[in-house]
């Protein structure tokens, strides 16, 4: 369905914080050879030429599995693997330099279109790519002798920096080149990590078949701390291609700060990961120390210290140590040290789908670290893990903040029957409310 003129308007105003927060950044784009054969991927280029265009310094790093794996059939020879790794002989090699000079020309074209009627005219976007990758061979495992494939030994960071200074899009394809002449058979997710470490880059975005990362009662993780993720991992309890999680992990492991993975099915899923609030896929970030989790009993007299100076000063609702003990469980604190330095509270009306955040504080020394953020996030997923479809917040003071956070203020008539009862006409408070899925 189209949008009308107001909500496109108000998606543009909408996306400006992120543009400028993008610009002059580096990101990482990751994909196989099965998104280059997917209906959607015209438009997929079509999105990274607009990143390009919004000042984003961008490389892109494909796969050709699918790719080598045809002309390996058409020529009937098997494809040889071990443990996943392909084993690149001579008669291999030459169907990989194929499919990947193949692929790189496709994308190049696609990138170079500029029809009046196309949404990349006028664009100008320069492709440049070349032995920016310098590989050594695997050798032989297992006893096993894998020829041609290889493995990252090093990026050139300083030319791909060069090209990307001038401001062209760097493509780098899935084979590598020695400095005895020899060209390698490379896997696309380790030229995209190696390539993202060399470049200090910003982000890596990884395109998957599916949505993103899910767990195994298929909930979509769409923020998750490195830890987190690598536990859930080694359980088995993830579903999501091998290929993004290892590039995702791998990368953040390095010092990347964050890791997409969005579906390269969805048309518009780069630019709604990185330019909307909620995003579409999952994301991966580094571990913080400090740590956020649900609230014991323990927890009381911490969050008492929290928010007295709060309710003193009529920023928050006096609660009673007896009250609070009571309601320790809707409680969600970031701990630093053993001192709990944020809070917040989630009180759940079932009945109306709905969610009331209350008590959000932080330690006023540790504030301006997005502690905040993490804490509404965390409700948020709770929120939606107990199948409610909106929140809301009564304040005086903090409605800024959660207009900020995609809130939008409305009036005491949209609050859950029984909160309406409830309501203190004396403070006065303002409505905001959220809405977990957004039309």
């Amino acid at each position: 369905m189209a949008l009308s003129h107001e909500d496109s308007i108000k998606l543009f105003r909408s996306s400006a914080p992120y543009i400028n927060a993008h610009r002059g950044k580096t990101f990482v784009i990751m994909f196989g050879g099965e998104a280059i054969e997917d209906e959607n991927f015209a438009k997929i280029i079509q999105d990274i030429a607009l990143l390009s265009s919004l000042g984003v310094r961008l490389v892109i790093v494909h796969g050709a599995r699918p790719q080598i794996d045809h002309r390996l059939s058409l020529r009937q020879k098997q494809s040889i693997f071990h443990q996943t790794t392909r084993v690149t002989d001579k008669d291999t090699l030459e169907c990989v330099k194929d499919a990947a000079g193949s692929l790189r020309s496709q994308i190049e074209a696609l990138l170079t279109m500029g029809l009046p009627n196309s949404p990349m005219h006028g664009a100008q976007i320069r492709v440049c790519s070349g032995n920016l990758v310098v590989a050594r061979p695997i050798g032989v495992k297992d006893g096993l002798d894998f020829e041609n494939t290889g493995l990252v030994r090093r990026i050139d960071a300083e030319g791909i920096n060069d090209h990307l200074n001038d401001g062209s899009i760097v493509l780098l394809s899935p084979m590598g080149y020695s400095p005895t002449g020899e060209v390698f058979n490379l896997s696309h997710e380790d030229v995209a990590t190696q390539a993202a470490i060399a470049l200090k880059a910003d982000k890596i975005i990884t395109l998957s078949q599916a949505d993103g990362i899910f767990d195994k009662d298929n909930n979509l993780l769409r923020t998750s701390e490195l830890n987190q993720i690598k536990k859930l991992r080694d359980e088995g309890l993830l579903e999501v291609e091998d290929t993004c999680l290892y590039a995702m992990i791998a990368s953040v492991e390095a010092g990347i700060q964050r890791a997409h993975c969005v579906s390269y099915k969805i048309d518009g899923s780069i630019l709604k990961e990185l330019f909307t609030r909620d995003g579409t896929g999952s994301l991966i970030m580094q571990n913080h120390y400090e740590q956020l989790r649900t609230a014991t009993i323990d927890d009381v007299g911490g969050i008492l210290n929290l928010i007295k100076p709060l309710e003193e000063n009529g920023t928050l609702v006096k609660r009673s140590r007896e009250r609070l003990e009571n309601e320790i469980t809707q409680f969600t604190v970031i701990v630093r040290d053993g001192m709990i330095i944020g809070c917040a509270a989630l009180y759940m009306f079932p009945d109306d789908a709905s969610g009331e955040i209350a008590c959000v504080a932080t330690h006023r020394d540790y504030r301006g670290k997005n502690r905040g953020e993490r804490l509404l996030e965390e409700l948020k997923k709770k929120a939606v893990l107990h199948g409610l479809e909106r929140l809301f917040v009564l304040t005086t003071v903090t409605g800024h903040w959660f207009l900020e956070h995609g809130f939008e203020q409305t009036g005491i008539d949209s609050l859950p029957g029984s909160k309406k009862e409830m309501y203190n006409y004396t403070r006065n408070s303002k409505v905001f409310m959220l809405s977990l899925y957004p039309s």
